[in-house]
């Protein structure tokens, strides 16, 4: 396990958290980093000590010392970005979603294949301390069978730049598809939502999505389980949350309602008073290395005032990020797939676009592509 893997993180606003994890990681070498404002990418390179630095990713894709990228770019590179580097015989890590049309989602899968090139979509949830909390619940026994999985996610993402304004909920559904999908390693069959509620008229013409709300059923394939979802991003009153819950016959796990407060386990066959728990969600760092376990509750940006808002307001993640990095780098030093990798991620994401298409058709069921074929 002394292998070293030459990674290259492309995007450095939300991408800088990541800088000084890889650098602590046993397997990594942090060895370049990609942005197109040069003042911003010496900043951060000086700031880190990084000397390979590009504002050209294309110049980068020609090092030939770069083993792996990790995307942070805007959703709409996100496609083009890591095909580009899957050709350019590199291993990719991309942020979510995995592309924006299900059409690009299978080109990445096929091209994985054709390359030999592994694919990460870095799905923070997946990673989180409470999924990883459910996670041992279900591999202990102590939920029993699984009959059902719930999650959302709620934002109120006024003012924030670029792609965001007026964006159709599901098209960025990937952190309440992930849990329900990721749990018991389910693949979706086929998705039906419902569009509820209206956004102000100058952010629906924006993407023609007018829904306030969306909520999907999912079906999976090879299972009794259904899943359901639903996600707001403007004109709704909720705290920021992104919850998720799984039903059991001996046990189920809810969310808290008010960030800051304790999720509680619901226990079967209990007097009904004693039925519900409030529980503390341990932390997993012990799952990681010793260098990096101190990233689960601490980030780079906690020595800055200068935090982005998407780690922010989502509440660190759960402390995903370095069990991310490190599921990456173990994959690529095992030569395995990554979890989520390419076909997962695929399932996910497109989940997410196809249920917008059935909220603008009345709720009408969408098949999803097989991207195991």
């Amino acid at each position: 396990m002394s292998k070293k893997i030459n990674i290259a993180i492309v995007g450095l606003g939300f991408g800088a958290e990541f800088i000084p994890i890889y650098q602590r990681h046993p397997n990594a070498n942090m060895y370049a980093i990609c942005q197109r404002n040069v003042e911003k990418l010496n900043a951060i390179g000086d700031a880190f000590n990084i000397e390979v630095r590009y504002s050209n990713y294309d110049e980068l894709l020609k090092d030939p010392n770069i083993d792996a990228v990790h995307i942070n770019s805007p959703i709409p590179n996100h496609a083009e970005q890591t095909l580009k580097a899957l050709r350019a015989g590199k291993h990719v890590a991309c942020t979510v979603p995995m592309a924006t049309s299900v059409e690009d989602c299978m080109e990445i899968v096929k091209t994985c294949k054709e390359t030999g090139k592994k694919y990460m979509m870095m799905e923070t949830v997946v990673y989180a301390r409470e999924f990883l909390f459910v996670k041992e619940l279900y591999e202990k026994g102590e939920l029993g069978k699984v009959q059902f999985l719930k999650a959302s996610h709620q934002q109120d993402m006024d003012g924030w730049p670029d792609y965001w304004p007026g964006l159709p909920p599901m098209h960025y559904a990937t952190h309440c598809v992930g849990p329900v999908a990721g749990l018991l390693r389910l693949e979706a069959e086929y998705v039906s939502c419902f569009g509820s509620g209206t956004i102000r008229e100058e952010l629906a013409k924006i993407h023609n999505s007018p829904f306030a709300v969306e909520s999907a059923h999912i079906k999976f394939k090879d299972s009794d389980l259904s899943a359901y979802v639903y996600r707001s991003l403007f004109d709704v009153a909720r705290q920021y949350r992104e919850s998720f819950e799984v039903y059991g016959s001996k046990k189920s796990f809810e969310w808290p309602l008010i960030e800051g407060e304790e999720a509680v386990i619901h226990t079967a066959k209990k007097e009904e008073h004693e039925i519900p728990e409030r529980v503390a969600t341990p932390d997993y760092a012990h799952l990681l290395p010793e260098e990096i376990q101190a990233f689960t509750t601490r980030g780079v940006y906690d020595i800055d005032e200068n935090t982005h808002l998407s780690f922010t307001q989502g509440a660190g993640h759960g402390g995903s990020h370095p069990h991310l990095v490190h599921e990456f780098l173990t994959a690529l030093v095992e030569d395995r797939a990554p979890f989520p990798n390419a076909a997962q991620s695929a399932n996910w994401t497109s989940v997410g676009i196809l249920a917008h298409e059935s909220a603008m058709q009345g709720g009408k069921i969408m098949y999803l592509p097989d991207f195991n074929a």
